[in-house]
């Protein structure tokens, strides 16, 4: 193996191609003499290849599986256009010149049709397209400079319209040379041509030139938008001769020239792919005078261009060649996001992706192109020393990529990475000596989410130095541990120090002979004296720590009703000893089931346990029948209480039979525990002993030290879901105690009533607050419940309190973790693991949120979004649940799922979605304080409305409509009315005060908001009667006498939408009234001597025009009656 050269500068980006498509064009019988491929586009969804033979071909990215395939007669398909803002339109023109626009129909998997065909371009080459990013219109560019627009009217706007409604192709411009390229962007389009670059506002009919110098030949230019978030307007880059561009703002203005000359003289970047090794040859070359002939934006902040010698990537911003590689032969290129599709000259394509060099070399990992990973790594050493590479690429990934090497093969190159070691840390690290020491015992696997598993080799050959230094990544595993153990340690340590002497040595005989079978489970093959060898050995350590504490308490416990004379019982400590050397500690299965057997004498049997249970539930269903406490409240609640004790009664004496010492179930147990008669109980803990003699009978230390045993038991159970039956049920039983249960939920009928012995009710219990009780009954009788119920239960009556909802999550996770897709889902990217989903997990399972929570956990938003198709397995009062902690984000679900429905099914889609009804105020209060502007740029100090604020973007405009236009009662119509005017949506106050019949608050916002277009149009709200009138003009007129704002929130009036002034009002007033009424009303108000020549010329026209109407109206009636009269003689 030859070293491998050393770029010096330090690129931190370079291309990759990982796969090739020449399958995919073989395939699709590409690759022939007769058929080649003949341009090419790509969307987020789809790659479009065009053929000489007229044919389309979209093949979906993911998976690379052809789904539709397009014919057309009119020629070979010449130029592609894809939709960004909607995948399902594409259009293409043809080489006689004619534009074909297609609708796909994939959201309702319907045939692909042709919605429009423009003959506009027809015996001319056309050279560009390019679609509008708002509206679905096409912007069409040919070789004699003709640019025009075609607006689509589709099937998804108004399915009767496009049957009989084809709007006319319109002319944008005609330049003075051949269009080379077409680029638009908020409003604006661009043209660039083979002597200047044009700018274009399209909505007011306004073009510019850019720049005054001409240039001949082909040369690019494209938008940069800008970034929101740092307010940045949008820039504009055209190519100019000599490998210069300029940058241009959005107004047409040159702002500066940038020279890449001398920065091309550089030597190439190497392509990475998987044919050849990377190349990088050191001799630099003379600078580069180029014409670039077509400018993309790529990623974030650079544009690409390219040549017939390879492809040019710019920081223009920063006057920076990011790289240039060689790719010959190159006719066209097709970029989305990091991808670059590049349509060669001989018809192949070649798919590049823009990459950082770490994750190139990550990427390289996860396909254990080890030799490839490792030319890379060697080559670009400068990037991956930089601090970002620090970050991605460890020392830990660089020693495995060196082990993975054969040392034969590949001597220099592994040199050459131990020298890039060495530059990341000294000689003398601590780390550098443990890793070595574990890459050479240990073999690799990379998994998809990159977490590394070490696979041990040589067994118990690891050193004590090794296992000090994975001491801290097992730790967490011994903390857990001795949590279980902790109360008893605080409690009684002494008492723990005997007992734990037996516990260990019966817990390491078992550990010794199962070593051997269990030593392959474990996640290191490592053997350690802290970690249990074995996850059964494990598991059973934890049984074991738990089932001693559950003894002791319950010993602890039993000691204070021995004498009810005797207040307080102070014994030595060797005596404590030997009641628990008596006992003897839980340690293995067998033994337990010896103890289980010796205690069968004293308990009753199964079988009579489950008799109490089944006719008490026979009884409870019978009831049930009964309508006088069916639908009496307490009646059904004293019922279900009754029932619930004895459940409590049955599946306790089950759960604790071999844990008392005595013959009573634990029920007694914790009623004793609970339900202490003040005047028998005197409780003295070890911290007591060490105080004074006269605290004994103090209630107030008995009351505080039965709460501390009571917590400490409910800590151990709260940690513990019963997922399954602890023994078999019957399934007609198994039926009615589910129902049972559920409705104990669902009627928040959580315990049951536990007495003393003095027979007096404890309400120790029921003092605790709903939410602590719900949890507790989940835990404990999860087996029991309807899934699907309970969650709708929870969702209703624990809204507000997302203990009890994460509660449900949890005992859903531990009942799917048995679940061979649950584990799966730990590896995979977002597609992968929800394909995984699709296919395994059946839509109506009640598991299928435990999964969404998984992916929401891992993935944040984005899986929200993507549990749309779920719906309506998973409905948005789920993921409401779901996501409670962040509500923007379930504001992005919900949009989301809204737009996923077509436009005419939105309102109805969204109606449905509103159960119960309260949730309409809660989603627009969410929509309207999220992604909204600041309450100070809409509103000012008095609460008005400043001028011009109804013209500010709302992160979820369209979301908010919706909701507000669905149909309501009054009172809710009001409550939505406040929540607009409170945070200053103001285009849906106005709908909702007209709505209301509130027109005066209406007309009096609207002159406040200073523009004109709100009272104009189809949708504008004009004065209705003479009082409306006045009403107006009396508050244009006193607005006038008001100063008036230097500025709207969007700059200066002149620029901004007509401002709302007498004038202008009293021209609205004469087209709908007519000139004279008009005037005899201005009059009446005194408003005449405010007007000027303009308005008098508005009413001599409108007057002329009135004339000439009835006229018109009279003319044709008169040919009317002729008619007629001729056709009845």
């Amino acid at each position: 193996m030859t070293f491998v050269p050393v770029i010096p500068e330090s690129y931190s980006h370079v291309l990759a191609e990982f796969e090739s498509l020449d399958p995919l064009l073989s395939a699709l019988r590409l690759d022939s003499t007769r058929l080649k491929c003949t341009s090419i586009a790509v969307s987020r969804k789809w790659l479009a290849l065009g053929s000489s033979g007229g044919g389309l071909n979209l093949i979906q990215k993911e998976g690379w599986k052809q789904r539709l395939f397009l014919s057309h007669r009119e020629g070979a398909i010449s130029q592609i256009a894809c939709c960004l803002h909607d995948d399902d339109y594409v259009a293409v023109a043809t080489s006689q010149g004619l534009v074909v626009v297609w609708e796909l129909n994939q959201e309702r998997r319907g045939k692909p049709e042709q919605i429009y065909v423009s003959s506009e371009h027809k015996g001319r080459k056309v050279t560009a397209l390019c679609w509008d990013t708002a509206i679905l219109r096409v912007f069409v560019g040919d070789h004699m400079g003709k640019v025009s627009a075609i607006k689509i009217n589709t099937s998804k706007q108004a399915k009767a319209a496009a049957t009989f409604v084809m709007f006319p192709v319109q002319t944008i411009t005609t330049v003075d040379s051949c269009v080379v390229q077409l680029d638009y962007l908020d409003g604006r389009l661009l043209i660039s041509s083979l002597t200047r670059s044009f700018l274009c506002d399209t909505e007011r009919e306004k073009f510019w030139k850019i720049g005054n110098k001409e240039r001949d030949g082909e040369y690019g230019a494209c938008f940069f938008p800008g970034r929101c978030s740092a307010g940045q307007q949008p820039l504009i880059y055209c190519a100019r001769p000599g490998s210069r561009m300029w940058e241009v703002n959005f107004d047409g203005e040159v702002i500066s020239t940038h020279q890449f000359k001398k920065l091309l003289s550089s030597p190439p970047l190497p392509v990475i792919n998987l044919r050849s090794e990377p190349q990088y040859d050191h001799t630099i070359g003379s600078s580069q005078s180029l014409s670039f002939p077509k400018l993309l934006h790529i990623s974030e902040h650079c544009v690409l261009t390219w040549t017939e010698r390879g492809i040019y990537i710019f920081i223009p911003q920063n006057v920076q060649v990011l790289l240039w590689s060689e790719v010959k032969d190159i006719q066209d290129v097709a970029v989305c996001k990091n991808e670059l599709f590049c349509l060669h000259l001989n018809g192949k394509v070649s798919h590049l992706s823009l990459l950082s060099v770490e994750r190139c070399v990550e990427r390289l990992l996860r396909r254990n192109l080890w030799n490839l990973a490792a030319q890379t790594c060697c080559l670009f050493q400068n990037s991956i020393i930089a601090s970002r590479g620090r970050k991605t690429l460890t020392v830990d990934k660089l020693e495995h990529l060196k082990s993975q090497l054969d040392l034969t093969t590949y001597g220099d190159l592994i040199s050459q990475l131990e020298e890039l070691i060495l530059k990341f840390e000294p000689l003398d690290s601590a780390c550098s000596s443990r890793r070595s020491s574990i890459s050479s015992h240990e073999s690799f696997s990379i998994l998809d989410s990159g977490i590394y598993r070490i696979i041990n080799s040589r067994r118990g050959s690891q050193s004590d130095e090794d296992s000090c230094s994975l001491h801290s990544q097992t730790l967490s595993e011994d903390e857990r541990l001795k949590e279980f153990t902790s109360h008893q340690e605080e409690d009684q340590p002494d008492q723990c120090c005997s007992s734990h002497g037996n516990e260990d040595s019966v817990s390491h005989a078992s550990v010794t002979s199962e070593t051997d079978k269990n030593e392959t489970f474990l996640p290191f093959g490592i053997a350690l004296s802290f970690r249990s060898p074995s996850p059964l050995v494990s598991l059973q350590a934890v049984k074991e720590s738990v089932s001693s504490f559950v003894r002791k308490t319950t010993e602890k416990i039993g000691t204070l009703h021995t004498s009810p004379d005797l207040k307080v019982r102070p014994e030595p400590k060797g005596d404590e000893q030997s009641c628990e050397e008596d006992v003897g500690p839980v340690t293995c299965p067998k033994e337990e089931d010896t103890e289980g057997k010796e205690e069968v004498t004293s308990q009753p049997p199964e079988e009579d346990k489950f008799q109490e249970l089944k006719m008490a539930t026979a009884e409870t269903m019978s009831k049930l029948q009964d309508p006088l406490v069916l639908f009496e409240p307490k009646s059904l609640e004293m019922v279900l209480q009754e029932w619930l004790s004895q459940l409590e009664k049955t599946f306790a004496m089950k759960d604790f039979s071999g844990v008392s010492d005595t013959g009573n179930s634990s029920v007694e147990s914790n009623q004793d525990m609970l339900l202490f008669d003040e005047s028998e109980k005197g409780i003295l803990t070890e911290e007591d002993e060490k105080e004074k003699r006269d605290s004994l009978g103090n209630e107030e230390t008995v009351d505080q030290t039965a709460c501390e045993s009571v917590n400490s038991l409910r800590m151990m159970d709260d940690d513990l879901f019963q997922i399954c039956s602890p023994c078999s049920i019957a399934d007609s039983l198994q039926k009615d105690l589910a129902e049972l249960t559920t409705l104990c939920l669902e009627l928040n009928v959580l315990n049951s009533e536990i007495k003393s012995a003095s027979g007096q009710v404890d309400h120790t219990l029921q003092q605790c607050s709903p939410e602590i009780l719900a949890c507790q009954f989940l835990k404990k009788y999860f087996f029991l419940l309807d899934l699907k119920r309970a969650k709708e239960s929870i969702k209703l009556s624990y809204n507000n309190s997302p203990c009890v909802w994460d509660t449900f999550i949890e005992g859903l996770k531990e009942m799917a973790s048995s679940n061979p897709t649950y584990i799966k889902m730990e590896e995979g990217d977002l597609p992968t693991r929800l394909k995984l989903l699709d296919d395994s997990v059946p839509f109506d399972s009640p598991l299928l949120i435990a999964y969404a929570t998984r992916l929401y956990e891992k993935f944040g938003e984005s899986a929200l979004r993507s549990l749309i198709r779920f719906y309506p397995s998973i409905l948005p009062s789920d993921v409401m649940q779901l996501c409670h902690r962040h509500p923007a984000q379930f504001l992005a679900y919900l949009d989301s799922l809204v737009k996923s429905r077509p436009e005419d099914q939105r309102p109805s889609f969204l109606e449905s979605l509103l159960q119960p009804e309260s949730l309409r105020l809660d989603w627009l209060l969410l929509a309207v304080s999220h992604n909204a502007p600041p309450n100070t740029s809409t509103m000012d100090d008095a609460g008005d409305p400043r001028p011009h604020s109804h013209l500010f973007s709302w992160g979820y405009n369209q979301l908010i409509l919706h909701l507000i236009k669905l149909p309501a009662d009054f009172t809710t119509k009001e409550k939505m009315t406040d929540i607009c005017r409170s945070h200053g949506f103001w285009p849906g106050y106005l709908i909702l005060c007209l709505e209301l019949g509130r027109r005066r608050e209406a007309f009096t916002n609207i002159v406040y908001l200073n523009d004109m277009s709100l009272m104009e149009g189809d949708n504008g709200w004009i004065p209705e009667t003479v009082e409306e009138w006045k009403l107006l003009l009396h508050l244009v007129q006193n607005k006038s006498t008001k100063p008036a704002p230097q500025k709207s929130p969007n700059g200066n009036f002149s620029d901004g939408p007509s401002p709302i002034n007498v004038e202008n009002v009293a021209l609205l007033l004469a087209k709908a009234m007519g000139p004279d009424r008009a005037w005899s009303l201005l009059q009446e108000c005194g408003l005449t001597l405010e007007l000027s020549e303009r308005f008098t010329r508005t009413c001599d026209i409108l007057r002329i025009a009135e004339k000439r109407q009835r006229a018109l109206i009279q003319s044709m009636l008169e040919k009317c009656d002729r008619f007629l009269w001729s056709q009845q003689a």
